[in-house]
């Protein structure tokens, strides 16, 4: 098929034909990771921004690497380091940004709808790279990648998502584009981390992690978002990592071929053990790895869609 997106602002946009197409495109980019000379021209000409409002080390690390090796020339700003520091608006900041003939432009925002409103007021390619707590459609993707990398397939696969699902972006978007995939998806955690009306995205909920951990093909781990929670939502972190922490013993009641993710950073000790961490099962460095190619799979049909 042939890609026609300008931007990409969340996975509830694409078809599962979209997805496919970044998927594919993204196998053929790894090989490019394994060069002695990891560039190829794809993006050469174009400038990339990256705009980052919120702190960042692989997502802004793995778009700029994917940009420059499409490449591509490759600008970071900082909200700390902007005009907005001064009072500027975050659109007259973009809008002074895209007057410098930039071609695509990765944001990053603690508020949600931010990428959508920049790409309604500007004709550079807006790249959303995690809007507060709606969507990182580019960390579900490198997420599905690896999985099909592993299983050798998505459909079908029964796929657990265990913590703090009420702030995390990642457990929004993996839900939405795994359920497109064919995927069972089940979310997990206490009761006040678990947004209400879940279910509608096509996923299922519980409480009991021993089930979830039991029945999985898949298990996505996600870290408490303190830096999120305006209000107390635990009794304690200790408290938090005895119920719903998987450690070895607990980790005993999975498949022998499960696979154990996680979107960083991990928080060792609370969501999931070091021992856990660092299983022969785990695919936590895949997915940094992955989250190149996929990005720069996104980059290169955004760049051949644009205006």
């Amino acid at each position: 098929m042939e890609w026609k997106r300008h931007d990409l602002f969340d996975l509830q946009d694409l078809s599962r034909a979209e997805i496919e197409l970044i998927l594919e495109t993204a196998k053929s980019f790894k090989e490019v990771s394994t060069r002695d000379v990891k560039k190829v021209p794809a993006l050469r000409g174009k400038t990339v921004v990256m705009l980052f409002f919120e702190p960042s080390t692989r997502t802004r690390i793995s778009f700029e690497l994917a940009a420059k090796r499409l490449s591509a020339d490759t600008l970071n700003i900082s909200a700390s380091a902007s005009s907005l520091s001064k009072g500027e608006s975050v659109l007259d900041t973009a809008r002074n940004i895209e007057a410098m003939n930039v071609d695509m432009i990765v944001v990053r925002h603690k508020s949600a709808g931010v990428p959508k409103i920049l790409a309604d007021h500007l004709s550079s390619s807006i790249i959303n790279a995690g809007d507060g707590c709606r969507a990182h459609p580019t960390q579900a993707l490198l997420d599905m990648f690896t999985i099909r990398e592993k299983l050798g397939r998505i459909e079908g696969l029964k796929v657990g998502i265990i913590g703090d699902i009420l702030h995390s972006r990642v457990a929004r978007s993996n839900i939405v584009g795994l359920t497109k995939m064919g995927a069972q998806v089940t979310v997990c955690g206490p009761s006040t981390l678990i947004p209400i009306g879940i279910e509608q995205m096509g996923a299922r909920k519980t409480y009991c992690v021993d089930d979830v951990v039991a029945e999985s093909d898949v298990l996505i781990f996600l870290r408490l978002q303190r830096e999120r929670q305006e209000e107390q939502f635990l009794p304690s972190i200790r408290e938090y990592a005895q119920v719903f922490g998987v450690g070895p013993e607990r980790l005993k009641k999975a498949k022998k071929n499960v696979v154990i993710m996680h979107p960083g950073p991990t928080n060792r000790g609370v969501e999931l053990t070091a021992e856990v961490a660092d299983d022969p099962r785990s695919v936590i460095l895949d997915q940094v790895t992955n989250g190149v190619a996929v990005r720069m799979a996104v980059l290169y049909l955004l760049a051949g869609a644009q205006r």
